[in-house]
């Protein structure tokens, strides 16, 4: 009979005080509130960005591209020296991809998969040797959250080849959670629907009529509006924090009833 491994969850488990993290594309958007929302609840937070002169107050900037596994590891090394250790990565940089199967070059296609895929991969290789030792020092600590999308469950109309690089996240977070659930180290990723963010702002720019495209992205969810930048941080710190500590190869969705629900017509 093999002992059972314990883990200890705060009074509240939401508190994050004494662990640290990592936020990749953390300076806008979805990763900001993130950054924002984990150094609230008492983390130290570094933020991995291209630009990261947008990271939150009170977060550590540091400057790397996620296409460069050199870049990559610098930054990492730098992030956990100063933080003092790595508890929480949060894989969240990546871009955004409009058009059919037919409109998209191969280049097209290798950046984005670079950076939404290759990304997560080359930052959870250079965070995994820091997440163990953070496990072995405090079980039920160490975890990677993933930013996945609606795009890897749902079949949305001009989007293939983004959603062919969110299909790969998913695939991506429950082939590690596989691998690294005997080492302590969890792994899940959050699905969110169509989110209220900077890159959703300049498609909407784009659109010949932004309203209209707009009133277009909120009726497509059950709940009628777009997902907050907010609610799908809150749901990134529930995965990363000690209250999921028996969470792993899940994704969670965030996405005002999109995956799920099918309903009828609204009557006139």
């Amino acid at each position: 009979m093999t002992d059972a491994v314990s883990t200890t969850v705060p009074a509240d488990p939401g508190d994050l005080t004494g662990l640290t993290a990592l936020v990749t594309g953390g300076a806008s958007g979805i990763g900001a509130a993130t950054a924002r929302l984990l150094a609230a609840r008492g983390a130290r937070v570094a933020v991995l960005d291209r630009d990261p002169s947008g990271a939150p107050e009170g977060t550590l900037p540091v400057r790397a591209d996620v296409t460069s596994d050199a870049d990559v590891r610098a930054a990492v090394e730098s992030a956990v020296g100063e933080l003092g250790g790595l508890n929480i990565l949060v894989g969240n940089a990546g871009i955004g991809a409009i058009g059919t199967v037919e409109d998209n070059t191969d280049d097209e296609w290798h950046r984005v998969l670079d950076i939404n895929v290759l990304g997560l991969v080359r930052t959870a290789r250079a965070a995994l040797p820091h997440l163990r030792k953070a496990a072995a020092a405090r079980p039920g600590s160490a975890s990677i959250t993933h930013t996945c999308s609606i795009a890897a469950t749902a079949g949305l109309p001009q989007r293939a080849l983004y959603s062919a690089s969110k299909g790969a996240v998913l695939s991506l977070t429950l082939a590690m959670a596989a691998d690294h659930v005997r080492e302590g180290v969890r792994v899940n990723c959050v699905n969110p629907g169509t989110a209220d963010t900077p890159w959703i702002g300049r498609l909407l720019d784009q659109a010949e009529d932004p309203a209209a495209e707009r009133a277009a992205l909120d009726a497509r969810q059950p709940m009628g509006r777009l997902v907050s930048a907010e609610e799908v941080a809150a749901a990134i710190a529930y995965l990363a924090s000690p209250a999921a500590a028996s969470v792993t190869g899940a994704s969670l969705a965030v996405d005002g009833g999109m995956q799920g629900l099918r309903l009828r017509p609204a009557e006139g």
